[in-house]
């Protein structure tokens, strides 16, 4: 069996890192096995807000979420479907920045209007967001059936 390749090494081989994604908390944005995320290596420099750079956490996860704020040694991020932010995400740990999502074969790129949009108004509403993320989650577990003990 051939030995599976990392992302950092796809990277650096091709210069861009095509995959499907894995979990909820990008959603909206970015549904799980059926988008296509097209991941390019980081820039020079710092990162800026609204930017979405894949990670590699000390435990090994790679993670894919947006840059809430930027602080002079590291970043606050969150997914767009979370409500809780991840504090102390470094550059050293940054692999690459989401350049588009390929959604039913076809590309938008993170400079195309309706994506600065949404961004906007996604995260500058965060409060609000972070409110009814909860609230569902919250209804959601009300309705789930209690099991006999």
């Amino acid at each position: 069996m051939p030995e599976r390749s990392t992302f950092e090494q796809e990277l650096a081989k091709n210069g861009k890192l095509i995959y499907y994604n894995v979990g909820d908390s990008m959603l909206p944005l970015i549904r799980q096995g059926r988008d296509l995320l097209e991941i390019v290596p980081k820039p020079a420099g710092r990162l800026h807000r609204y930017d979405v750079p894949l990670y590699r956490r000390s435990s090994g996860q790679y993670v894919l979420h947006r840059i809430l704020k930027v602080r002079p040694q590291d970043y606050v991020l969150c997914g767009d479907n979370r409500w809780t932010r991840e504090y102390g995400v470094t550059d050293g740990q940054i692999i690459g920045v989401l350049h588009s999502v390929i959604r039913d074969g076809k590309p938008f790129s993170v400079e195309c209007p309706k994506y600065r949009l949404y961004v906007h108004l996604w995260c500058d509403c965060f409060p609000v967001r972070a409110f009814l993320l909860r609230l569902r989650r919250k209804f959601k577990r009300m309705r789930k059936p209690q099991h006999e003990k």
